[in-house]
């Protein structure tokens, strides 16, 4: 390999990544538990390596040559990505870093994986709750072992998946709202209420039960989240469209009421995904087993059916 092709030390490359980011040798030093002419020296060889000086003196200070701003973020991006591939070995294998959106977190998951963890002590389960207006996770560039996402199921070959529930929209309104009964008009005069900017909620419940001419969608409050939507229906502020897994707790403890009790699937699931090759694979599958068994042991409203 010609010295042009051929890669610096890498505790060189390390050196200099902490002095830049520093702008100090000293603190350098000090991060990696070495002296610092220790630094200067693993400097030089970086300097020699590329012909060129990669720091220089202004007064008292240190500073970046053209060359080192040149060199510094991808050095900084290739220690970021050798660390989070190194993370996925390092993590214990009885830790599940699961990723979920945040509804769904607040409305189902947090409960069922309490049960989880008190059933499997051998596994600490740490969630993240992430505000996604399209589920995703890249395990190659995130922190996390598994995800339960919305979506309609098609997947990378490398995962794992398994479909937890289907997503069914229904509206929801606070108790007191369901008093006198609710028909085309009714629903018509509702203040309707948004989970999603672009609205599409409504939009899809209302095509399904061939309402998309009769009733308006415009206006109302808009959120960002089915959480918010449905929080704000529950005290009250109007009708917004909820998620009849998410909501029958709810529903049962007399918390929030079904105007209209129709659902319509969305096409859309909630499915538990992984990575095939990630290690400790019998944890996952503790983890799908139990979910699943959760989502049998449910009792949903009682409710029309529509696709």
């Amino acid at each position: 390999m010609s010295n042009a092709t051929r890669l610096p030390p890498l505790y060189a490359l390390r050196a200099f990544e902490s002095a830049a980011r520093h702008a100090s040798f000293t603190r350098a030093a000090q991060e990696l538990s070495l002296t610092q002419s220790a630094v200067s020296r693993h400097i030089r060889t970086l300097e020699a390596h590329f012909n060129c000086r990669l720091f220089e003196r202004v007064g008292r200070h240190l500073a970046l040559t053209e060359s080192a701003r040149l060199l510094l973020p991808g050095v900084s991006e290739g220690f970021e990505a050798l660390g989070r591939a190194c993370s996925v070995l390092l993590v214990e294998e009885r830790v599940l870093r699961l990723k979920a959106p945040s509804t769904l977190s607040l409305r189902w998951l947090l409960a069922r994986l309490s049960q989880f963890r008190q059933a499997n002590t051998d596994i600490e389960v740490q969630l993240t709750s992430a505000w996604m207006d399209c589920d995703h996770v890249d395990f190659l560039h995130e922190p996390f072992d598994c995800a339960v996402l919305l979506s309609n199921g098609h997947f990378s070959e490398d995962w794992e998946t398994v479909r937890l529930f289907e997503e069914w929209l229904v509206p929801v309104c606070a108790p007191e709202a369901v008093e006198g009964g609710w028909d085309l008009e009714r629903l018509r005069q509702a203040e309707l209420l948004h989970p999603t900017p672009d609205r599409r909620d409504w939009r899809r419940w209302l095509q399904a039960m061939g309402l998309a001419d009769s009733v308006s969608i415009r206006g109302g409050q808009v959120f960002d989240t089915l959480e918010l939507g449905m929080a704000a229906a529950s005290r009250g502020y109007g009708v917004s469209i909820g998620d009849l897994y998410m909501v029958a707790e709810d529903v049962q403890q007399g918390r929030i009421a079904l105007p209209w009790p129709c659902a319509v699937t969305s096409g859309e699931a909630y499915y538990l995904v992984w990575p095939k090759a990630r290690r400790g694979q019998e944890r996952f599958v503790r983890l799908r087993e139990f979910l699943l068994e959760a989502v049998k042991g449910m009792t949903l409203p009682a409710v029309t059916y529509r696709s």
